[in-house]
């Protein structure tokens, strides 16, 4: 497998931690408690702490002289393979717990897969982040459980958020040309085979909550081939702004 077909392999799991970081990060103080405020941003944390091991060795492989700074902050929208699930933004409470559930579960499946990498630089950060994620799915579902089966309200505010982002949910185990080759390099995840698990998990956890099951037939796409929502460019404005503005600047 050619190193620019791995490096674009990485990106497609890497930038989803990037974007999911960025959103939740910018929640830091605006957590509906105290203790739920700290474990949404220990969340970003944790998959800012991946996306650093994922371009530091995108950075080793490149052999261009780049950093993983460079990497996350100076690729324009295009270069960005996160899928749109992520980078939809923060509606409300709902929207965060729904968005991190949807994507928690897909993640927890992906790592467990990825643990088995050919790549061992691939795999042992899949085995590192596994009981961050592991964490991550708990924290999620438990909120969706609490949400649906609250009160009237939180049930539905957090099915409006279901309803509205269940159209990003397929692009999870929509399978690009580069994952292909990794696939057949066993150095990735054939992730169109983890889509029915997907969606018992989701809808064990869904219908506990007392929440429906959307029942939609048409799902949007378009991230991890770089065609992203209108809200990515306003999030890489504040994502990039400082490494934009003050070029090679040093702390």
């Amino acid at each position: 497998m050619k190193n620019e077909n791995l490096i674009q392999y990485i990106y497609g799991i890497a930038d989803n931690a990037l974007i999911l970081g960025q959103r939740l990060s910018e929640l830091c103080g605006h957590g509906p408690s105290l203790e739920t405020d700290i474990a949404l941003t220990n969340m970003a944390l944790d998959l800012l702490g991946q996306t650093r091991s994922y371009y530091q060795y995108v950075a080793q492989l490149s052999g261009n002289g780049k950093t993983e700074d460079d990497i996350a902050f100076l690729r324009t929208e295009r270069q960005y393979k996160n899928v749109l699930l992520v980078e939809q933004p923060n509606t409300h409470f709902g929207y965060v717990i729904t968005r991190q559930f949807f994507y928690d579960v897909f993640h927890l499946l992906l790592l467990q897969e990825l643990q088995d990498s050919k790549d061992e630089t691939v795999a042992a950060i899949a085995k590192k982040a596994i009981k961050e994620v592991s964490y991550h799915q708990r924290f999620s579902s438990d909120w969706i459980k609490r949400l649906g089966d609250g009160t009237e309200e939180s049930h539905q505010k957090v099915q409006e958020a279901v309803n509205d982002l269940w159209k990003y949910t397929d692009e999870l185990f929509h399978v690009t040309t580069d994952d292909m080759m990794a696939i057949e390099s066993e150095i990735g995840v054939d992730v169109a085979k983890l889509k029915d698990k997907y969606y018992q998990r989701i809808q064990e956890v869904l219908e506990e909550a007392t929440l429906e099951v959307p029942d939609i037939k048409w799902f949007q796409k378009g991230g991890k081939e770089g065609i992203h929502s209108e809200h990515m460019g306003y999030l890489l404005s504040d994502l990039q702004y400082m490494q934009r503005t003050y070029p090679d600047m040093k702390w």
